[in-house]
């Protein structure tokens, strides 16, 4: 079994698929259609690391027999992609040392005020979390990583080329100057939220403009709306080497 891979623990947008109330949307009922929310696992040699705590979290690690994971990355400070967090205490009990997470610090400022006893000691309650800024290029472990500026809206987010891949859930726009640190990915794992056009994510068309100009090896759709049906979102695709997304699927690396 290949060292180097990663496992997409989730790829729906905010909502899931389906929807709390049931809602399908355009998806048929299929378990390629079952999406929680966005966060992925990377293995890399010896190195497991998670990028986001989606508030699915628990369920998506146990689901893939996941028992360990050695730091953890943010890519920004919206609720589906933070609120899982609390699980991380998890391996503080475990390795008996505050757990280490890589972010901005804009999302520091906004966990440190939703997740406070997380990050500060509080009566019977020690911290155990460690966080560690992220600006532009940190070496983790042995691991080339470097943080994308990307516009979302309002929120300040990021997203992340590690080696040769790089992972992008949520985007509306990358500027020319971040784009030039996106060339030669063997894997790129892109937003792609639904086929009419929206104010913070792209669409489908905008999602296959930003492949091209990146031009990777291998592409994969993620953050997928209850608009995007995987089967016809996979036939109007018509490229060998772009997919969508389903959960627990994983991706070899080099």
């Amino acid at each position: 079994m290949t060292k180097n891979f990663i496992k997409i623990l989730g790829c729906g947008s905010s909502q899931g698929v389906p929807k709390i109330d049931g809602d399908w949307g355009q998806c048929k009922k299929n378990i390629k259609n079952i999406r929680t929310r966005c966060s992925i696992f990377v293995q890399i040699k010896n190195i497991k690391f998670i990028i986001d705590t989606s508030p699915d979290i628990r369920f998506q690690l146990l689901k893939n027999k996941i028992n360990n994971i050695d730091f953890a990355l943010f890519t920004h400070a919206h609720a589906d992609h933070i609120l899982g967090i609390n699980e991380l205490r998890t391996f503080y009990i475990k390795y008996k040392k505050k757990f280490n997470i890589y972010l901005t610090k804009f999302t520091e400022k906004s966990l440190k005020k939703m997740f406070k006893y997380l990050f500060i000691n509080q009566k019977n309650y020690p911290a155990v979390l460690k966080s560690n800024i992220i600006s532009n290029k940190k070496k983790i472990r042995n691991l080339n990583i470097q943080a994308i500026n990307v516009i979302h809206g309002t929120m300040k987010t990021i997203g992340y080329r590690i080696n040769n891949f790089a992972y992008i859930p949520d985007f509306k726009k990358i500027n020319d100057s971040e784009l030039k640190k996106l060339q030669n990915l063997d894997v790129l794992i892109i937003d792609c939220f639904r086929y009419k056009e929206h104010n913070t994510h792209v669409n489908l068309a905008e999602c296959l403009h930003y492949i091209k100009i990146m031009n990777p090896k291998k592409a994969y759709l993620t953050n997928l709306n209850q608009d995007l049906d995987y089967f016809k979102l996979k036939k109007k695709i018509k490229k060998n080497n772009i997919n969508p997304c389903y959960d627990s699927l994983k991706i070899r690396l080099n």
